[in-house]
């Protein structure tokens, strides 16, 4: 199964909005047939895998990270295909939460091929974090990246944040990118840094993410390179009534502008136009209001080996205060060291 997942993860950034699926074929001991989803449209894990394997599918067993599907969709359902082969057993990850093509395991059941449920599932529900996320809630899956100092800063005195970390770490960051639905950043980070959020160092995927700026003004200036470029790579500004003059300004630039009345419902507006995933890249009063309103799923830093020392900008400096013994603890999923740095992925308390 373990193998099954690295296989999925192979079509990062280019399944969405399907779930990454990777299968494998095994009779008596022995891998006979390998595949994964490698594009969205494009023949699923379970149906490549079955092709490698040939006629030594018959009576073997197959490792599949997510339920195979029960319907017709882009492809036949893959469900038929293993009853087809005559497997004799099928291991499944995960269910499939999409009741559409959910129904895999009963079909196969039912055809008397053996069905074992649940093997690595943290893995592999961690894997398409985001797929099962929206069929729980309306709100993308979010997570906030952070690149910090040793001291635990985002910009120094003097509000420069280029470059806290190296070179290995911006890639690891572009890649994040290319798995995510749309980039996030508040308007002082896009007047600070001048970003453009596009995929550069990471193979590109399949649809470029769009760009989301938090901007209750819409003051994004015109001559921004998020706004010069919006009619090439989808930009959305999230304001809160702001002035008509600069709505128009933005939107004949093709900066597309939502007015919602919070962050929660800005949230849920993105959900609804399709952004199931959204990467925030700061800054420090978006991830304050992220954090301090628990809508946080994964929280992922960069720290390099600088002290800035005082005046700096701290990471959560805008953070609601929480007393010692009350603070939340969060669990760290992954550590490890990118050139220089070291990056660490916490999930919040709330998720067990």
């Amino acid at each position: 199964m373990r193998r099954a997942l690295e296989l999925a993860r192979m079509g990062w950034g280019q399944t969405a909005p399907n779930p990454m699926v990777g299968a494998v074929v095994v009779r008596d001991g022995v891998i006979v047939g390998e595949g994964y989803h490698t594009r969205f449209g494009a023949a699923h894990a379970e149906i490549e895998a079955l092709r490698a394997a040939g006629e030594r599918a018959e009576g073997a067993t197959v490792y599949v990270t997510l339920e195979p599907c029960a319907h017709v969709g882009k492809t036949p359902p893959c469900a038929n295909a293993l009853v087809a082969a005559r497997v004799a057993r099928v291991v499944v990850a995960a269910r499939d939460p999409n009741r559409t093509a959910a129904g895999g395991i009963e079909l196969l059941r039912e055809a008397g091929i053996a069905v074992t449920l649940g093997v690595v599932e943290s893995d592999a529900r961690e894997l398409n974090a985001p797929f099962f996320h929206s069929f729980v809630e309306k709100r993308p899956w979010i997570t906030l990246k952070l690149a910090v100092s040793l001291d635990g800063a985002l910009a120094d005195a003097t509000g420069r944040s280029r470059w806290i970390t190296g070179e290995e770490s911006r890639r690891v960051v572009h890649e994040m990118r290319a798995g995510s639905d749309a980039v996030g950043v508040g308007i002082g980070t896009v007047l600070a840094d001048e970003p453009s959020l596009t995929v550069r160092d990471a193979p590109a995927p399949r649809v470029a993410p769009s760009r989301v700026v938090f901007d209750r003004a819409a003051r994004l200036p015109a001559r921004s390179v998020l706004a010069r470029t919006a009619r090439e790579v989808p930009t959305i500004v999230v304001a809160e009534s702001p002035p008509a003059a600069r709505v128009a300004a933005l939107q004949a630039l093709g900066v597309r502008v939502m007015d919602a009345t919070s962050l929660r419902v800005a949230l849920d507006a993105l959900g609804d136009s399709g952004v199931r995933s959204l990467l925030v890249e700061g800054g420090a009063r978006l991830a304050g209001a992220l954090l301090g309103t628990g809508m946080v799923d994964r929280l992922v830093i960069f720290q390099g080996s600088a002290i800035f020392g005082a005046g700096a900008l701290g990471a959560f400096a805008f953070v609601p205060p929480t007393e010692v013994e009350r603070a939340p603890r969060w669990r760290t999923l992954e550590r490890r060291e990118i050139g220089t740095d070291t990056m660490t992925v916490y999930a919040p308390p709330s998720d067990a």
